[in-house]
């Protein structure tokens, strides 16, 4: 498939696809904006610090990378971009005056997709940034399928891990609170055991709908952490945001009005809640966030099912 036709068919979550175009000199920013304005989003950056600044924050679909700049080199910036989880999966091409084999040799050992030599043709660029850009998307589109967990449709426990690895490192670095609610289905053993294992499923598939739209932001995760049990990662929430989303989930679930004649929690679904929150700091761990929310699910089943518990680490 090309471009068009990915894009047509997986549109971009965020809008826009995002060319970052980094070098020291306006004008030739310039002529690769012209080249690029209106089919795409075009960012500019003028150094190699505000390159790494804006990969940061902006997360590009590429970057066109000039080789030789004054501070931090188009090989440093490179070299950093491609040991940061965050960022190395953004194709790099180089962008440069430097015709030798070695340059070019060096910039593919170091991860760079292709290079470009100056002055640019706008046709030759155009033509290699959408193959570049048509090849992430494929790439892109394929890791998301194996993230997906195959029956509810949700993200998978791989995509958790990833996404709590992330979430754990910007909030550290950004000094903001981090908060994660893991929940399962109260007696869903004797669910099965009373209505069958295909109607277990039927019922997964749903509580997984009803949990979704208690989360609006597009950064907020809903995960299947294994069986019953599903997980949310909500970054930027204290404790008493978290708390208001899972009441959210919690009523949504028993909106549901699915039978269950064999709960101790009441004659339908529900689910229990248990949340911990903290701002990451080199005193706590992914794990142990995830182990306190452990804890408070555990407290929430202990106290009667279909409720929420929660607690505030320091």
């Amino acid at each position: 498939m090309n471009l068009e036709q990915l894009l047509e068919a997986f549109p971009h979550p965020v809008g826009p696809l995002r060319i970052l175009v980094v070098d020291d000199q306006p004008v030739n920013i310039r002529v690769l904006y012209e080249v690029f304005r209106g089919e795409f989003e075009v960012l500019m950056a003028t150094s190699g610090e505000q390159a790494l600044t804006v990969c940061q924050e902006q997360r590009p679909d590429i970057i066109l990378l000039d080789v030789v700049m004054p501070g931090i080199s188009g090989h440093e910036v490179c070299r950093r971009l491609k040991a940061n989880p965050d960022t190395r999966d953004i194709p790099i091409i180089f962008v440069t005056s430097q015709r030798e084999e070695a340059e070019e040799a060096r910039g593919f050992e170091m991860g760079a997709v292709d290079f470009i030599t100056k002055p640019v043709n706008p046709v030759i660029v155009s033509a290699r940034v959408r193959t570049h850009l048509a090849l992430k998307l494929q790439s892109d589109l394929l890791r998301s399928i194996a993230m997906i967990d195959g029956l509810t449709k949700v993200a998978n426990r791989r995509k958790f891990d990833e996404a709590l690895a992330i979430s754990w490192r910007a909030c550290l670095r950004e000094g903001r609170p981090l908060s994660l609610v893991l929940l399962d289905l109260d007696c869903f053993k004797q669910y099965n055991d009373r209505y069958g294992h295909q109607q277990g499923d039927n019922c997964l598939i749903a509580v997984a709908g009803a949990l979704g739209h208690g989360l609006r932001r597009p950064h907020d995760l809903l995960a299947r952490y294994g069986g019953e049990e599903f997980v949310c990662i909500l970054p930027g929430t204290d404790v008493q945001g978290a708390m208001q989303r899972a009441e959210v989930m919690r009523k949504a679930v028993r909106a549901l009005e699915l039978e269950h004649q064999h709960s101790t929690a009441g004659l339908l679904v529900s689910i229990s809640l248990g949340i911990a929150t903290l701002i990451p700091d080199n005193d706590f761990s992914p794990e142990s966030l995830l182990a306190a929310a452990d804890k408070q699910l555990y407290r929430a089943k202990q106290e009667g099912r279909d409720r929420v518990c929660a607690i505030e680490l320091a």
